[in-house]
């Protein structure tokens, strides 16, 4: 007679893992920090998309747009894409989500660099997929480490660019020459969520290959530059072959009215992504000059092309004594010891006044350990 379990019995790889962790926005104590952890736009939310937020809110009785026709057609005209080919998500964390879950699951691997975002581990475990981790090349993305790790059962490959939590960036040539070194039946996702803060001259050309290729997803979000991460939308560009799979298993009504609203005219207002885009890189080199200096007392920046810097932390001075320095100071900062990174310390470019402090701060705990 087969015996019955006392309680529900989850699928054993759900049992591994690890929930996401989100940045701290208080110490342990309970006492409220300035938030340097989770890459919010220290500037806050244009005036724009704030007003067309509030005025969004008048009918909160109804449906969104299950579609989100507007904010699609918004996307398409700004990047010169067809609207039919955007998905739209719970910021786009839901995307990666749901491109897990349509491509891989149980003897499917799911492929990522080391010391990439920490959901693709979650993602892939979520459908019983398993997580590979490809070697990186100074903390940043190692093309040639990627394609070595290909197998027969690699169905997705996730790819951060700039990446998240190092700040690196992968080159144009570099993104070409990974996808024509993957298979045609392997979805490859090149994640954006940090491309409005590159010049330019820096594009990776993953747009350009999603409008050609049958197996490129590139995602992106507007809870960075544009300042509404509370509102939790994101977007992405496929084939449509890959987008109407997705659209079957995505949430329905997924972003609100408001959200759409507040996007639409978020990506209207160009002068205040230029604006987040100035401060950024102004304050991120400054920062970043301000830790080379201390570099002989063991700290150092891995370079950026983010809104964030990682600081490794090889001297007297650790990363975990450090972040709890800056909590002391009023700041929240992201020490990275479930992803491999002990040492490191991910710390947002925060205002004029934020930014200065936190480097005061670093020198005075740097010089007297």
């Amino acid at each position: 007679m087969t015996q019955i379990a006392a309680k529900p019995a989850p699928k054993d790889w759900i049992l591994g893992i690890h929930a996401y962790v989100p940045g701290k926005s208080a110490a342990d104590d309970g006492r409220p920090l300035i938030k340097l952890s989770a890459n919010e736009n220290p500037l806050g939310t244009g005036q724009a998309a704030r007003a067309a937020l509030i005025a969004a809110t008048a009918d909160l009785a109804t449906y969104p747009d299950p579609g989100a026709a507007k904010l699609r057609e918004a996307i398409g005209a700004a990047h010169g894409l067809d609207p039919a080919r955007i998905i739209y998500g719970t910021g786009s964390d839901e995307l990666l989500h749901i491109a897990a879950s349509a491509y891989a699951g149980p003897g499917d691997e799911v492929l990522y660099v080391r010391y990439g975002f920490s959901v693709y581990d979650i993602a892939a475990r979520r459908v019983g997929a398993t997580p590979v981790e490809a070697p990186d090349a100074d903390y940043a993305t190692d093309v040639d480490a990627l394609l070595a790790a290909v197998t027969e059962k690699t169905k997705v490959v996730f790819l951060a660019n700039p990446n998240n939590p190092t700040g690196t960036m992968t080159s144009r040539a570099e993104i070409a020459r990974l996808h024509a070194g993957l298979r045609p039946d392997i979805l490859f996702v090149l994640d954006q969520a940090y491309a409005e803060y590159l010049d330019a001259d820096e594009d990776d050309g993953g747009l350009d290959l999603a409008r050609t290729a049958s197996n490129v997803l590139v995602t992106r979000t507007f809870s960075k530059i544009y300042g509404l991460a509370a509102e939790r939308i994101g977007w992405g560009y496929a084939s449509q072959d890959v987008i109407d799979i997705l659209h079957r298993i995505r949430a329905p009504f997924n972003v609100t009215t408001a959200g759409q609203a507040a996007a639409i005219a978020a990506i209207g207002d160009t002068a205040w992504v230029e604006q987040s885009r100035a401060h950024n890189a102004r304050w991120r080199e400054w920062l970043a000059g301000e830790v080379a200096s201390l570099s002989n007392h063991g700290l150092r920046a891995v370079p950026s092309r983010t809104n964030f810097l990682l600081i490794l932390f090889d001297g007297r001075l650790t990363a975990e004594a450090a972040m709890k320095g800056l909590w002391d100071e009023g700041f929240a900062t992201r020490w990275l010891p479930g992803q491999g990174l002990p040492n490191g310390l991910r710390i947002t470019i925060g205002t004029e006044a934020q930014t200065r402090a936190v480097a005061a701060k670093l020198r005075a705990m740097a010089e007297a350990a």
